[in-house]
């Protein structure tokens, strides 16, 4: 019997530890070059040159506390999306957000509802409570969510439906249409939580396939019963500073609002966020990689006999059709690490963020050299 086992509560007992793909700097060796990490879906070009200022210019500022109530940046979030103030909630990434949504609403005998092989938090924020994540079967062959199967798992405990758009790790999207009719039927005491941590290049593959990709931002301006979920970890380039936000009921907010530990997000994170926002030119250079690069990514894995699913994210879920654990180890000893996906359910898929051109090329030359091709 361990020393704390009877000590802790159940659900740090029975939660599965969750280990991060480790940083490079950690593990490469001084004389090896450096890892090429595509394996947390990361903006290959770093944060927003403007951010990076704004957070140089601020630096002298270290020994204050931050404003607690994100005053500045929640007035500004508001005003690029038309909602109001109270309506937005800043939180230290979008995974606080997603904490303090299972601690608002969820108890134990309570439960939340997502698809299988969907965001892996959903389940680590939901059982931290001691709640129960339900998890609907995807679509087959498809690897897309069920909007049919997720609405029969609803049943009168579900609090929270989580529903990632686009998903992670499969980079499949929902069109608006889709979403809208789910949300028609969803019951009265369910809050849908629509992340979209991956908005802005959900936004350019909808362009290039003719979709909606969302109306999200409607449903928080009629004041339905949706949180939607942004970050800056990923077109920004923020993904080190920890800041995100909630869109959605003002009332529900001010709950959430309650239960944030105070000062959590850094003043330097919201200056970079502020400064960030603004900097188009380089969401659009970011976003415009990603589009051509996921086309290279899928061509040449297709090529290489692959199954790869269409992405609308920055990243790419591939089928291997062998043990995606072994196959990430071998992509290791070449330099490049990828995202193997046991946990998710996927033992021979992998998950390949999109990088730069020649991070792609150092990637496809690396798993054509494991194929002997």
């Amino acid at each position: 019997m361990s020393r704390f086992s009877d000590l802790v509560s159940t659900p740090a007992r029975e939660m599965a530890a969750h280990f991060p793909a480790p940083s490079p700097r950690k593990d490469s060796g001084e004389t090896q070059p450096p890892l090429i990490k595509l394996d947390s879906n990361e903006n290959p070009f770093g944060p927003s040159p403007l951010a990076i200022e704004a957070m140089q210019s601020a630096l002298a500022g270290a020994h204050l506390y931050p404003d607690d109530d994100c005053a500045e940046l929640r007035r500004k979030l508001a005003d690029h999306h038309s909602v109001l103030i109270e309506q937005v909630l800043v939180t230290a990434g979008s995974t606080e957000m997603l904490a303090l949504l299972c601690q608002t609403l969820l108890a134990p005998g309570l439960n939340a509802v997502t698809s299988e092989r969907s965001f892996i938090i959903y389940g680590m924020a939901v059982h931290a409570v001691g709640a129960r994540l339900m998890q609907a079967p995807m679509r087959k062959h498809k690897d897309e969510f069920d909007l049919d199967a997720i609405q029969v798992a609803i049943n009168p405990d579900t609090r929270i439906v989580f529903l990632a758009n686009p998903n992670n790790p499969t980079g499949t999207m929902l069109d608006a249409a889709a979403v809208d009719q789910f949300l028609a039927k969803v019951p009265g005491q369910v809050v849908v939580v629509l992340d979209e941590a991956y908005y802005h290049f959900a936004l350019q593959f909808a362009a290039l396939r003719k979709l909606q990709h969302s109306q999200s931002l409607e449903y928080v301006r009629q004041g339905a019963s949706v949180i939607v979920l942004r970050t800056f970890s990923k077109a920004h380039g923020l993904a080190g500073l920890r800041v995100g936000y909630g869109l959605g009921p003002a009332e529900l907010l001010a709950y959430c609002a309650r239960m944030r530990n105070t000062y959590s997000v850094a003043e330097l994170a919201q200056v970079a966020a502020l400064a960030a926002l603004d900097d188009r030119n380089h969401i659009t250079r970011v976003v415009s990689n990603n589009a051509s690069q996921a086309k290279i990514l899928t061509d040449g894995l297709s090529e290489l006999g692959h199954r790869v699913v269409p992405t609308a994210a920055n990243f790419v879920y591939c089928d291997l059709g062998e043990d995606a654990s072994l196959f990430a180890h071998r992509l290791r000893v070449e330099g490049v690490s990828v995202r193997p996906l046991n946990a998710w359910g996927a033992p021979n898929c992998i998950r390949v963020s999109i990088g730069t051109p020649e991070q792609n090329q150092i990637f496809l030359s690396a798993i054509g050299k494991i194929a002997g091709i």
